[in-house]
Order: structure tokens, then C-alpha cells, then sequence
């Protein structure tokens, strides 16, 4: 890596966690700590939101995806609007009239203690399975690139997160998440200006995109259904998208 690209790094990794720490050093008790005083506005949750789904495990998987296996893996996200509906219509209204902190606080006021804990360990030990390879993918780049020890880049990108989630709450996270999602967007966009411009001398974008049409890779919609029979070993189609992605979107936003 040149001077220039480590200055870039090191301004984005400061600036980040700098920013999300400033945003947070209001927070006083666990009101500010868990839903940042109430106080956030609707689009910059919107965009955490959006931030926090478009991971760095979606920045390096997807592209791969669509080009062994086309784009038929977006059905999956089919199933997200008729969950979000479902869970503001029927979660949201519930939790803000209680004033509750988190979906297990509800289980506990529902049910019992141990409904709660049980439910709580199995998110936790989901969520930290889950951030592990999240946090892996990109240090496997990130390794590579500055000829680090992979386990020590792990404990460092690890390092970070804990610092500002830990230390500014749910604010911090909010304004950082920002931050990312305009990195990510400018970084595919930029991405996509050198893949048309590295593009042969007579190859244009239209081409690109006819070839890659004939090959199958841009059949975003599938039936499943092949020659009137539903092909069951298929696992990206459109119901098993909207079905399963349902679920999966409200496993993950309900909790």
C-alpha cells in the first residue's frame, strides 16, 4: 500500500470512531446508552439501518455470487418490506407504548425471567457467531493487503467495533453506520466507474450487460418451476424468497 492509501485508511478508521464517540458523549444513562434518547432522527436510523444490513460480508459475498450463480440470491430480500410492515404495525407500537429497551425485556414482562434469558443467550450466541465471519471477510482482505497476521488483524477490526458500540451506545452506532453506508456507496460506485473503464476497447456496457443476459447471470425472478414441476432442490426462487426471507427478515429486525 502507498502513503496515500494508508492516510485514507487512518482517516476513515479515526474519523469514524471519533465522530460516532462525539455524536455520543451526551448519553448518561441507559435510556441514551440503548435507544440514544429518543432523540435520533427517523432518516438516520433508516440509514444505520440500511448501513448495518449492507455489510462488509455483502460487499465482498454478492458480487461473487452474482457472477458464479447470477442474481437470483435478491429474491431473498423480497420478503423484507412484508416484514418490516408487519413487525411496525404489530412490534413497534407495543414496545414504545411500554417504553421497553429490547425485545427480551418484553419476553420477561410476557412470560418469565427464564423465557428472557434463554432468549437472550440464543441471540447472543447467533449474533456472535454471526459477527465473527462478518468480522473475518474483511480482515481476510485486509490481511492481505498490509501483509498482516490474520488473528491479529481479527482482534484489531474487533477492537474497533467493541470501542465505539461500547463506548457511545446506540448513538454512536447511528452516526457511524451513516458514515459507512457513504463509504460503501462510494466505494461500489467508484468500483463500478473502473469495471466499465478496464472494460476492452470493444466492449461497451451495453455488450457487458447482453452477454451477461444470455448467460443467465441477470434472471433476477425465478419460478422454481421447471418443465410444470417444481424443483425443490432449487433454493433461490421466487417462494422460497419471499417465505423465507419473511422469516429471516423478521428474525433479524424483531429481535
Amino acid at each position: 500500500m502507498s502513503q496515500i492509501d494508508w492516510l485514507v485508511l487512518s482517516i476513515t478508521l479515526i474519523g469514524i470512531i471519533a465522530y460516532g464517540l462525539h455524536k455520543s458523549k451526551t448519553t448518561r444513562d441507559l435510556d441514551g446508552y440503548f435507544l440514544a434518547n429518543r432523540s435520533v432522527p427517523w432518516y438516520l436510523i433508516l440509514l444505520s439501518i440500511m448501513g448495518t444490513q449492507a455489510s462488509a460480508v455483502t460487499f465482498l459475498s454478492a458480487p461473487g455470487q452474482a457472477y458464479t450463480d447470477g442474481m437470483r440470491f435478491v429474491q431473498y430480500y423480497f420478503g423484507l418490506p412484508l416484514a418490516m410492515v408487519l413487525l411496525c404495525v404489530t412490534f413497534v407500537p407495543v414496545f414504545h407504548r411500554l417504553k421497553l429497551f429490547t425485545a427480551y425485556e418484553f419476553l420477561e414482562k410476557r412470560f418469565d425471567l427464564k423465557t428472557r434469558t434463554l432468549t437472550s443467550f440464543l441471540f447472543l450466541l447467533q449474533r456472535g457467531l454471526s459477527t465473527g465471519i462478518s468480522i473475518s471477510a474483511p480482515s481476510i482482505i485486509l490481511s492481505s493487503l498490509l501483509g498482516w497476521n490474520i488473528f491479529w488483524t481479527n482482534v484489531f477490526m474487533g477492537g474497533l467495533l467493541i470501542i465505539y458500540t461500547v463506548s457511545g451506545g446506540a448513538k454512536a452506532v447511528a452516526y457511524t453506520q451513516q458514515l459507512q453506508l457513504i463509504i460503501i456507496i462510494s466505494g461500489m460506485a467508484l468500483a463500478g466507474y473502473w469495471v466499465v473503464h478496464l472494460l476492452p476497447a470493444n466492449v461497451g456496457l451495453y455488450d457487458a450487460l447482453h452477454i451477461s443476459g444470455k448467460a443467465g447471470k441477470l434472471n433476477v425472478i425465478t419460478t422454481g418451476f421447471d418443465e410444470r414441476r417444481f424443483n425443490w432442490d432449487d433454493r433461490y426462487n421466487l417462494l422460497s424468497g419471499i417465505i423465507g426471507g419473511f422469516f429471516l427478515q423478521l428474525s433479524y429486525f424483531g429481535t
